[in-house]
C-alpha cells in the first residue's frame, strides 16, 4: 500500500485563511462508489447520443474482434479508465455518435471510441471534488483486434461494469493503481 500523504488542494482555505490539507485516500470510498460510473455513463450517453442506458447483468460476446479506448489518469490519482466493445457495437456506438453508418472500424470510429471513453472518465472523476482538482487525463489511446490483455499490476480497486442500450453491450471498466 502507498503511504497516504496529504496534498494541498486549491482554494480550499479553512477559517482564518488557512489552507486545509485533503488526502484522496480519506475519499477512497466515494472515489470507488460503483453508483458513480454508473451515473457517469448514463449522463454521457444520454447527453451526447440521446440513448438511454443501463448496467447488466450479462457478460460481453466472447470470440470477436474488439475495440478497446483507454484514457489514463495521472496526479492524486493514477490509474485508467477502459471503454471495450465489439467491433460491430463499436460502429453502433460510432454511428449514434455521429449520425454516420460505418461499414468497418476506420479513423473516425476509433476517435469516436475514444471520445467516449474520454468523456466518460472525465465525467467520473468530476463526481468527486478532490479527484477533479488534482487528476488529469491523458489522450485515448485505440486497441482493435482479437488476442490482446490489459493487465494491470495489483490495482487499490477495480470497478469493472457491463452496460446495454438497445441491443449493444459494452464495458467500462476504472482502475487505480495508486491513490496519494
Amino acid at each position: 500500500m502507498l503511504a497516504a500523504r496529504r496534498v494541498l488542494v486549491a482554494g480550499n482555505v479553512g477559517e482564518g485563511g488557512d489552507q486545509m490539507t485533503v488526502s484522496l485516500r480519506d475519499s477512497v470510498e466515494r472515489v470507488a462508489n460503483p453508483h458513480n460510473l454508473d451515473v457517469s455513463v448514463e449522463e454521457v450517453f444520454r447527453l451526447m447520443m440521446g440513448v438511454e442506458c443501463r448496467r447488466s447483468t450479462e457478460p460481453l460476446s466472447q470470440g470477436v474482434d474488439w475495440v478497446t479506448a483507454v484514457v489514463g489518469f495521472g496526479g492524486l490519482l493514477s490509474g485508467a479508465c477502459v471503454f471495450r466493445a465489439g467491433g460491430e457495437e463499436a460502429r453502433t456506438l460510432a454511428t449514434h455518435l455521429t449520425g454516420m453508418d460505418f461499414a468497418e472500424i476506420d479513423d473516425t470510429v476509433k476517435d469516436g471510441f475514444g471520445e467516449l471513453c474520454n468523456m466518460i472518465a472525465g465525467s467520473w472523476k468530476a463526481k468527486v471534488p478532490e479527484l477533479s482538482a488534482g487528476c488529469g487525463l491523458s489522450v485515448p489511446a485505440v486497441i482493435t483486434g482479437r488476442d490482446y490483455t490489459l493487465r494491470v499490476q495489483a490495482p487499490e480497486f477495480k470497478l469493472q461494469h457491463v452496460y446495454v442500450f438497445e441491443n449493444v453491450c459494452f464495458e467500462v471498466t476504472i482502475i487505480c493503481d495508486g491513490l496519494q
